[in-house]
C-alpha cells in the first residue's frame, strides 16, 4: 500500500504515528476491507483496538449498510444471547415483546465484537454457526434466521492460554482468525510517545482553554523509557491529568514522575532461579539472558569453593566452611565428582540457607586431588554492559549510531547508558 494512503486512513480516523508495526496493522485492514473475510484484532488493553474495525468497515463494500460495536464484556453472561440473537416473547422472565439482536439489526453489514474472548461457551457455539453459515435461531425460538454480517472481533486475552484451558473454542478461533491484525503496544512505539503526548496536550488545551503543556529533552527522555501498560490509554489519561492540575506548563522530570506509576516487571516471563536486582528493571531479553548466566556463574563459584574446602578438610589443611550464602544444596546419595563435574546439576538446584550434610568418596576410592585455588569472582551485570558499551564506542570510533546497533539496542537507550556509566 502507498504511504500517502496510509497517511490519509491515519488523518481520518485520528491515528497517530509513523512505526512500521502500525503501518503495517492499517495496510493489512485496508487490504483485507473489500472482502468478507473475518478478522481477528489482537493487542493490549488500550492500544486502539477499536479504530481498525471502522478502517475495515469504511473501505468494504459494506460501507453504506449499518456497523454497530458490541462490546462483549459489558455484557452479563445470561443475557449476552438474547442482546446478540435476539428472543421471542415470553422466552424468559421480563420478554415481554420480541426482539431483534444484534445480528438482526447489522444485517448487510459490519458488526464488530470487542472482547470476545470473554464470550460464554455455549455463546461461542451460536456464533460458530453464524460464521459457517450465517444462520442462528433467537432465543427461545425454533425458526432459523439469515444474516449476511462481516464480523471483526477484538480481543487483549492469551489466546493460547484460552485454548488450552477450554475457555475459548480452537474452530472458532481459526474461524475468526482469518485474516490476524497485530497492533503493537506503546512500548514498542517509543518514537510515537512524543507525538501522542503532543496531540493529546493540544487537544487539552483546547479544551479547557489553557496553554499547551510542554516537555523539556530530559521529560521526554523519561516519557520514552517508561513501559506504558496502559498504553495509549494511560498516556492520554496522564497527559490530561497534568495538563489539568500543573500550573507550570513547561514538564520536567520532576514533575514528570509523580504521574508515572511505579513499574513492575510483571511483563517479564518468571525465570527459574533469577532474583530481582533492587528496582532496576530488564530492557530487553539480552539484558535477562545475562542475569541469567552471571547467575549461574555465582552459583558454580560458590560450589567450587565449597568442594575446595571438602577437599582441604579431607587432607587435613583447613576446617569445613558451613558457607552459610551458598546457592546450592547436596544432593543425597549423589558422589561429589558427579555433582562438580555436572553444570545442568549445579545450576538447577534451588538457593537455600543451610547444606545439607556431605556424604563424602569413600576412603577405598582413588583420592580426588582438587588443587585448583579458588578466587571468588565477583561480577554484576551493570559492569559486563559498561564494558559491552566502553568496547563498542571504541570499536566504533564513538560513533553512537554505530555502536547501538552493534549492541542492537536503540541510540536513544544507548545515550542513556552512556550518561549512567559516566562514559562521555
Amino acid at each position: 500500500m502507498v504511504k500517502s494512503e496510509i497517511q490519509n486512513v491515519k488523518l481520518r480516523f485520528g491515528i497517530i504515528g509513523n512505526t512500521e508495526g502500525l503501518n503495517r496493522a492499517i495496510d493489512i485492514a485496508m487490504q483485507v476491507a473489500p472482502t468478507d473475510l473475518s478478522v481477528l484484532v489482537t493487542g493490549e488493553s488500550g492500544v486502539g483496538k477499536e479504530s481498525f474495525p471502522q478502517i475495515i468497515h469504511q473501505f468494504s463494500r459494506r460501507k453504506h449498510g449499518p456497523y454497530i460495536a458490541v462490546n462483549c464484556g459489558a455484557i452479563p453472561e445470561g443475557t449476552i444471547d438474547s442482546e446478540l440473537f435476539g428472543h421471542e416473547k415470553g422466552a424468559f422472565t421480563g420478554a415481554i415483546s420480541d426482539r431483534k439482536g444484534y445480528f438482526a439489526e447489522a444485517d448487510g453489514g459490519t458488526i464488530f465484537l470487542d472482547e470476545v474472548g470473554e464470550l460464554p461457551l455455549s455463546t461461542q457455539a451460536r456464533l460458530l454457526r453464524v460464521l459457517e453459515s450465517g444462520e442462528y435461531i433467537k432465543v427461545g425460538s425454533s425458526k432459523v434466521q439469515k444474516t449476511d454480517v462481516r464480523i471483526v472481533a477484538a480481543t487483549n486475552v492469551n489466546f493460547a492460554e484460552a485454548l488450552a484451558e477450554g475457555r475459548f473454542r480452537e474452530d472458532l478461533y481459526y474461524r475468526l482468525n482469518t485474516v490476524p491484525i497485530k497492533i503493537p503496544p506503546l512500548r514498542e512505539r517509543p518514537d510515537d510517545i512524543v507525538l501522542l503526548f503532543r496531540k493529546f496536550a493540544g487537544d487539552f488545551a483546547e479544551k479547557y482553554r489553557m496553554p499547551a503543556i510542554q516537555l523539556t529533552e530530559e521529560a521526554k527522555q523519561m516519557l520514552t523509557a517508561y513501559s506504558w501498560p496502559g498504553n495509549v490509554r494511560q498516556l492520554k489519561n496522564i497527559t490530561e491529568q497534568i495538563s489539568i492540575i500543573e500550573t507550570n506548563r513547561d514538564i520536567t522530570p520532576e514533575i514528570l514522575r509523580n504521574y508515572l506509576p511505579t513499574q513492575s516487571d510483571s511483563h517479564l516471563p518468571t525465570l527459574l532461579g533469577v532474583k530481582p536486582s533492587g528496582n532496576k528493571g530488564f530492557e530487553s531479553e539480552r539484558e535477562i539472558l545475562y542475569q541469567v548466566l552471571f547467575d549461574m556463574r555465582r552459583d558454580v563459584t560458590e560450589l567450587k569453593k565449597f568442594m575446595h574446602d571438602i577437599m582441604a578438610e579431607r587432607n587435613g589443611n583447613a576446617p569445613v566452611s558451613t558457607h552459610q550464602d551458598a546457592s546450592v544444596r547436596y544432593i543425597p546419595n549423589t558422589p561429589v565428582s558427579i555433582v562438580q563435574n555436572n553444570p545442568v546439576m549445579m545450576s538447577s538446584v534451588p538457593s537455600v540457607n543451610h547444606i545439607a550434610s556431605v556424604k563424602t568418596v569413600p576412603a577405598e576410592e582413588p583420592e580426588v586431588q582438587d588443587t585448583e585455588e579458588y578466587v571468588e569472582e565477583n561480577l554484576s551485570l551493570d559492569d559486563v554492559e559498561k564494558e559491552m558499551i566502553r568496547k563498542a564506542l571504541e570499536r566504533h570510533h564513538g560513533k553512537r549510531k554505530s555502536a547501538a546497533n552493534d549492541l542492537k539496542i536503540s541510540e536513544r537507550t544507548l545515550y542513556r547508558k552512556i550518561k549512567e556509566y559516566g562514559l562521555d
